[in-house]
């Protein structure tokens, strides 16, 4: 198992690096991010159809990638436009189509994928577009550290369980684990290197804590929807690791917090 975590790390960072660093001749990082997106909607919408609700999935998959998209046009009606579009549209399907059992709890979980994934996920593609490759590096890393330190720091010192009825194997020792990671790599981005960011180092500290709780609360709300369905990962396209899914639930509210902590100190 974690030979195989290693193995597909080493493959899928490299390509994720180089997409966050180059931005020409097109937003390679935009493109990486939609070409997840749609994968981890998928499995998501996956995930729901267990329970045999009839979500609208061509629906979700456009106006997720329309999400992912909205950063690079600075326009303050697209979000709503997107939104009421949506809406609007989607409840008109709903009452053309012949399927009428489950049909509201099928709209209800096709918004609930839209907004859990491509709008959280949009706020990193709008980090990459106004804030540029380092605080994007910031997301990603602090968040790989507070994960890999969890993991780890959980399998050798875990004993005391943080939610045994969410995820019986995350525990208190793996939760202050992932924070220590996360605020270790936070200021190793005070430094005076070409990937340093305008903070102080106790800012760092702050915001290191923050990407690792958050992120945290998001792998716990992830099982939390696995374990709803009765299902151990989300898919299998990334061994050792699950699904695609499986490696959004952290990053979806990292993003988020990086955000606006740019948009709070620039």
């Amino acid at each position: 198992m974690l030979k195989q975590r290693v193995i597909t790390a080493l493959c899928v960072l490299p390509i994720l690096i180089l997409a966050v660093w180059f931005d020409q001749p097109l937003p390679w990082f935009t493109i990486f991010v939609a070409v997840w997106a749609l994968l981890a909607l998928f499995e998501f919408y996956r995930l729901i159809s267990v329970d045999r609700v009839p979500v609208l999935t061509y629906f979700g998959l456009l106006w997720t990638l329309l999400f992912i998209l909205r950063p690079h046009f600075d326009y303050d009606f697209i979000f709503p436009l997107l939104l009421t579009s949506f809406l609007v549209l989607s409840l008109i399907w709903l009452v053309l189509r012949r399927q009428r059992e489950g049909a509201f709890s099928g709209w209800v979980w096709t918004l609930g994928g839209i907004l859990y994934i491509g709008w959280l996920l949009s706020y990193l593609v709008a980090l990459r577009v106004e804030a540029g490759r380092n605080w994007v590096f910031f997301a990603l890393f602090t968040t790989f550290a507070s994960d890999t330190m969890a993991y780890f720091v959980g399998r050798a010192w875990g004993r005391r369980q943080l939610a045994p009825r969410i995820s019986p194997y995350k525990t208190w020792e793996g939760t202050i684990g992932g924070m220590v990671g996360a605020v270790i790599v936070s200021l190793l981005f005070v430094l005076p290197t070409p990937f340093s960011l305008p903070f102080s180092s106790g800012q760092a500290i702050l915001l290191g804590l923050l990407v690792s709780i958050f992120g945290q609360f998001g792998d716990l709300a992830k099982s939390l929807l696995k374990r709803s369905a009765g299902v151990k990962d989300s898919g299998n396209l990334l061994p050792g690791h699950g699904g695609v899914l499986d490696r959004t639930d952290s990053v979806v509210f990292a993003g988020v917090v990086v955000y606006y902590a740019f948009l709070f100190l620039r």
